[in-house]
């Protein structure tokens, strides 16, 4: 029972590597075939020139520009949101908790749509015209809700107790802030720094309503697909696949890096205890 248990869970991740991957395979492999279609089948040659045209397309880099500021301006906006809700929530007790907690969850199970049209017909109701700003502000709106809840997360682990003793032996609530809260919220901020770009970069429904007319990577690839697609769209995709994978390596590399010299330290550490010993 046990062989045939492990038999199926291996051919269950086999079976599930393979759905996510071979459409990523497939659609890299358009990105090098000499056709005018995005496919493998039939292939026709192999070929850079969907990675040239991608580079001479200057409206794909002034989209890629475009995509990063909003980004940049969503980090910077969500991140201390999502914190001072995650904090304040952690802070009271009660109804107030369950109420506030709601409404800061509920944007993220509205519609991008609603969202996008809701955005875009109160800022024009108060004389402010549509543009990557707005797109900021209507990213901003549900994704300062996933900061919240990792930061909410991360205070489940927090030891109150500690802000009490700092706050008897003198420090000011700014100290135990800056020195004990936020140090032990660093981690989740982090993540939820990284969520808040990487869920702006493929953010569509939003942008589309309130960018006014300019142009961010999703709806440039958007407007590829009315027109035309071409494999210049599986250029860009597998150069975007490529950057997020070494990113990945890199984080990974550097997080076994420093637990490897935090193990050091803590053995070189014991070591010490044993020779006084």
């Amino acid at each position: 029972m046990h062989k045939t248990r492990n038999i199926l869970f291996h051919i269950y991740m086999v079976a599930f590597l393979l759905y996510l991957l071979v459409p990523l395979l497939v659609m890299g492999g358009a990105a090098f075939n000499d056709s005018k279609l995005p496919t493998i089948v039939p292939w026709k040659g192999l070929t850079d020139r969907w990675f040239i045209d991608l580079w001479n397309d200057g409206r794909v880099w002034i989209a890629f520009r475009n995509t990063l500021f909003v980004a940049l301006g969503v980090v910077a906006l969500a991140v201390p949101i999502g914190t001072a809700g995650a904090i304040l929530i952690n802070s009271i007790s009660g109804r107030w908790r369950a109420t506030l907690y709601g409404l800061m969850v509920a944007p993220i199970l509205i519609p991008g749509v609603v969202i996008g049209i809701s955005t875009l017909l109160f800022w024009n109701h108060l004389s402010v015209g549509s543009g990557l700003h707005l797109s900021v502000l209507g990213q901003v709106s549900y994704i300062a809700s996933f900061v919240m809840l990792l930061v909410l997360a991360r205070l489940q682990s927090f030891d109150a107790g500690l802000e009490e003793a700092a706050l008897d032996l003198g420090a000011s609530h700014g100290q135990v802030m800056r020195r004990i809260l936020l140090p032990h919220l660093y981690p989740a901020i982090g993540a939820g720094a990284a969520i808040a770009f990487f869920q702006s970069i493929e953010n569509f429904n939003v942008t589309l309503f309130t960018r006014g007319g300019a142009d961010t990577l999703t709806v440039y690839v958007f407007s590829k697909v009315r027109s035309g697609i071409t494999p210049t769209i599986n250029a860009l995709a597998l150069l975007l696949i490529l950057f997020t994978l070494g990113a990945a390596i890199w984080y990974e590399i550097a997080r076994r890096r420093k637990a490897s010299i935090e193990a050091a330290r803590e053995a070189e550490a014991r070591r010490a205890e044993e020779a006084m010993a």
